[in-house]
């Protein structure tokens, strides 16, 4: 979701703050049920073939992205692609496509986009917790014994911490290696971000006017961060930043 939950508050959310009843009694329309099992942590704001340093600078880009995020983009001018993983660094070198978001430094580093679009843009709002699901059909799930649910529950939640924690293992020295390999970081600027958010929220209001579905899960959510963010703001944000600005001392 873009302007979403980070990944610690899709966890609250999903195993303590209602989520995962709500989604759930959703997917049953699909004959599916699913349980949180993974998580790449904020990801990337992508790979750009010039700076971005407006939202007019968006305007008539050629960008693979796509679902909510390809919306937004596309109410600020910007031209979603979405194509396969395979064809981004040939469309990219040819001018085909003028950026491309993919995942973050430990995924993106394999794919060498660094060498055909310098700019390496952050944050990608549009994925700022971006959670997988085990996906099982329901009349399955429903015929297991109560101790293979478990089972199952285990593993989907190991795989949860599991892929956070690499993510976050992996990142650090792979953005290294992308900066030494000619990466240039830059920020979205204020500027962007607010003209990102704002189209976003516009996406939304369309949306939940028109699907009862969404907007039960959306309400609940943003309530949810919320609250979320006033604790955040309270302790982790501010414990977080003066960390960052001490590492420099030892």
């Amino acid at each position: 979701m873009p302007f979403g939950l980070n990944s610690r508050m899709q966890n609250a959310w999903q195993f303590h703050g209602g989520g995962m009843d709500l989604l759930n009694d959703f997917y049953k329309k699909f004959n599916i049920h699913g349980i949180p099992a993974g998580n790449t942590g904020c990801q990337m704001g992508g790979w750009f073939r010039k700076e971005i340093k407006t939202p007019e600078d968006l305007k008539g880009l050629k960008m693979r992205i796509g679902g909510f995020a390809g919306k937004v983009m596309s109410k600020l001018g910007l031209v979603p692609q979405q194509i396969a993983g395979g064809d981004i660094y040939p469309s990219l070198e040819k001018g085909t496509l003028d950026a491309a978001e993919w995942v973050g430094p430990y995924d993106d580093e394999k794919l060498g986009f660094q060498k055909v679009a310098q700019f390496y843009y952050y944050p990608g709002w549009w994925e700022g917790g971006a959670m997988l699901h085990n996906f099982i059909n329901l009349d399955k799930w429903n015929s297991l014994p109560k101790g293979y649910q478990s089972i199952i529950r285990t593993a989907s939640e190991m795989s949860n911490t599991w892929m956070q924690s690499k993510y976050d293992a992996g990142n650090p020295a792979a953005l290294k290696r992308l900066v030494a390999g000619g990466a240039q970081l830059r920020p979205f600027s204020s500027q962007v971000l607010d003209a990102c958010y704002n189209a976003a929220i516009e996406v939304y209001k369309e949306t939940t006017a028109a699907n009862a579905d969404f907007k039960k899960v959306y309400d609940n959510m943003v309530a949810f961060r919320n609250d979320e963010y006033l604790w955040w703001q309270v302790a982790e944000y501010t414990y977080d930043t003066y960390m960052i600005r001490a590492r420099s001392k030892t």
